[in-house]
């Protein structure tokens, strides 16, 4: 077997592969739902609502103090 017959295999497998992998994962995306009702509001209570945070005050400082 010549070196460019090797070479042309070995990138139509790498290319398969790549090929199964990307269609491997779009189809696990695919199962997935959106938040039933109940989900949000566990979510939303674990997390804090989803509001925009309060804007920062005059003179309050973002970094730790050390």
């Amino acid at each position: 077997m010549s070196r460019p017959v090797l070479v042309a295999i070995l990138l139509a497998v790498a290319a398969a592969s790549s090929a199964a992998t990307v269609l491997i994962v779009k189809s696990g995306d695919a199962g997935k739902a959106a938040l039933t009702d109940e989900q949000r509001a566990v979510r939303e209570k674990f997390f804090g609502s989803d509001k925009e945070l309060p804007p920062v005050k005059d003179g309050q400082e973002m970094r730790p103090r050390w």
